[in-house]
């Protein structure tokens, strides 16, 4: 035991740097019992805990940073790959949009609380054109509200910290056992929710083409426009006849249609996770006529189909991340 804190003492500001910046880079390593580890040792050696968090804070800036740049240069694609082998993918773009939606830059200060937009709040703010300055502004503020917190939190229960640990020391191999075997099952059980709803969409899904020849048949499909509003107003296409649908108003949008009817729901979106969300809820409430668009709406205008566009649509990044063009 007095090994251990022997080492977090001396190597410990250095491990929150390197685990900070692997976290911050999209690896799955569990950082918060480590930063709770070293509040608690800062209350016997305040300076240990004012350098675990500036480097925890310089640690998530340079990977914000990476994360950012890569969002300036690749725009909305570079989410599109940070979903796709993310545990949570059918999801995590619409949740960050969402947020973005609500809280704007803001978004970059509590997004570390939130699993899943840490990693994706950067690129998404360089995909919008955030200036560098505002960037560096609000993500430090992440930074250290974030790190700080969970510092002071191990300061306040550093005796129950320590129990832990002399616990843990106690039961050795098990406790890691124990540790090991609940993250495996974590990890089991997101894997089957991804396989579900992959196999759900395989059955669901229509392609491109042949959305194309339903639309000249007599009955025409019903087509909704499932994106969220911060990416309609980033692109204002829509393939043609498309109605907007959001699908926290679900409800509100199928009023009166017939449970036969034919709907296609697409999005632009990594496994084209909303229409498939979305598809499966309608499935749910009855509806027995309803497709995701494999591929969504940038498949569409690949075959070369035709679109058609929002005739007013507010530009709402422009006025929350009220940004200048660099």
């Amino acid at each position: 035991m007095t090994t251990l804190f022997a080492l977090l003492t001396e190597y410990g500001a250095l491990g929150v740097f390197l685990v900070v910046l692997l976290v911050q880079l999209g690896l799955p390593i569990p950082v918060l019992p480590l930063l709770l580890l070293m509040g608690s040792l800062a209350m016997a050696d305040p300076q240990l805990g004012l350098a675990a968090l500036l480097l925890a804070i310089v640690a998530s800036l340079l990977g914000d940073f990476v994360w950012y740049s890569a969002g300036r240069r690749y725009g909305h694609r570079i989410l599109h790959l940070l979903c796709r082998i993310s545990l949570s993918p059918d999801s995590c773009v619409r949740q960050s949009e969402t947020n973005f939606n609500r809280w704007g830059v803001a978004t970059l200060v509590i997004s570390k609380f939130i699993p899943g937009l840490a990693t994706l709040a950067p690129p998404l703010a360089g995909a919008l054109g955030l200036r560098r300055s505002s960037f560096f502004i609000f993500s430090t503020a992440g930074a250290a509200l974030w790190a700080g917190t969970w510092l002071v939190v191990g300061a306040i229960f550093y005796k129950q910290i320590n129990i832990v640990l002399v616990t843990m020391t106690q039961f050795g191999k098990i406790a890691i056992f124990v540790i090991f075997l609940l993250l495996i099952t974590y990890v089991i059980f997101r894997w089957w929710q991804r396989y579900r709803i992959k196999r759900f969409a395989l059955q669901t899904r229509i392609t491109p083409k042949e959305l194309a020849e339903l639309l000249n048949q007599e009955q025409l499909p019903l087509i909704f426009d499932a994106r969220s509003s911060l990416v309609k107003s980033l692109d204002l296409a829509r393939i043609t006849g498309a109605r907007a649908l959001d699908p926290k108003a679900l409800a509100e949008t199928i009023t009166d249609i017939p449970f036969d009817q034919v709907m296609v729901i697409y999005c632009s979106c990594p496994n084209d996770a909303s229409a498939v969300q979305v598809a499966r809820e309608l499935k749910r409430r009855g509806y027995t006529q309803v497709k995701s668009l494999y591929g969504g709406i940038d498949a569409w205008r690949a075959e070369g189909f035709s679109v058609e566009y929002y005739e007013s649509h507010e530009h709402q990044m422009g006025h929350l991340l009220n940004q200048d063009t660099l």
